[in-house]
């Protein structure tokens, strides 16, 4: 009996084939602004367009939606590790969800994910409830993209195998979870709690993007719209029994009630 080799000659890690320019492109802008840090005339680049909490105190509204492009972190062999795992996941995405939708998963998600995070960071400076050292710390850059491009495969491709740190074999459905515990690890060290809640929300948001589209799961229930329609339909059917009223209308079933006489207004 002859078997084929289930084993591949070469190992690419999802290197290989065509890379998506506009991966490219994300990962070009991180490494760029992320090598801005270490140059004392350059560094107030990437300060004006971090998440922080300038955000609600000065209205620089902008961070919001150029947070996810400035890498952040410490230089060494870890941040090259971290741009690697975002193209890898990245590029799935990118190839099952293509250019148009691929930008509106970022956008949907990292501008919930910062909007909630802001919205953390302001009860929690008005109330006092916590301090705060290092605010969205665990959500700055290649890290909120990461997030967004893991959750996105795993809902996905939900019984596909993924190795974790390259060792252990687990389902990539579980990465859902596993992303929003090395969040809560990740607070319990920085006690970043906006941050933390803003990982949750990508990972939420993520989720809900991927199974509403169909782009990447074709038989994934469609959420969003969902919503939308039922929301539509309760708004229009208030509209109309807002209208009967008003007009003095009433609704007979000719056909149940039997003590209404038919004729030519009720049928």
């Amino acid at each position: 009996m002859v078997t084929r080799n289930p084993f591949p000659s070469r190992i690419d890690f999802g290197l290989s084939g065509p890379a998506p320019r506009d991966l490219i492109a994300i990962l070009a802008v991180l490494f760029v602004t992320f090598s801005l840090w270490f140059f004392q005339s350059t560094r107030a680049i990437p300060e004006a367009l971090i998440l922080a909490p300038e955000v609600w105190r000065s209205a620089q509204v902008w961070r919001l939606a150029t947070y996810p492009f400035v890498g952040s972190g410490s230089a060494g062999i870890w941040i090259l590790l971290q741009f690697l795992i975002l193209y890898m996941f990245g590029k799935d995405v990118f190839f099952g969800l293509y250019r148009r939708h691929f930008w509106r998963l970022i956008a949907f998600s990292a501008l919930g994910a910062g909007l909630v995070a802001v919205g953390v960071h302001v009860l929690l400076t008005v109330t006092g409830l916590m301090a705060v050292p290092v605010p969205f710390a665990l959500m700055q850059g290649q890290l909120i993209l990461t997030t967004i491009f893991i959750a996105a495969f795993a809902t996905a491709h939900s019984d596909a195998t993924i190795l974790l740190f390259f060792v252990l074999p687990l389902r990539a459905r579980w990465f859902l979870w596993l992303e929003i515990l090395f969040g809560f690890m990740g607070f319990l060290g920085t006690r970043d709690l906006p941050g933390f809640l803003g990982i949750c929300t990508a990972v939420g948001l993520s989720f809900l993007y991927v199974r509403s589209s169909g782009s990447i799961s074709k038989g994934g229930r469609r959420t969003l719209r969902e919503m939308r329609l039922r929301l539509e339909r309760w708004w229009i059917q208030k509209k109309l029994e807002r209208n009967r009223r008003k007009r003095g209308f009433r609704v007979i079933d000719g056909d149940r009630d039997r003590n209404v006489r038919k004729g030519p207004w009720v049928n």
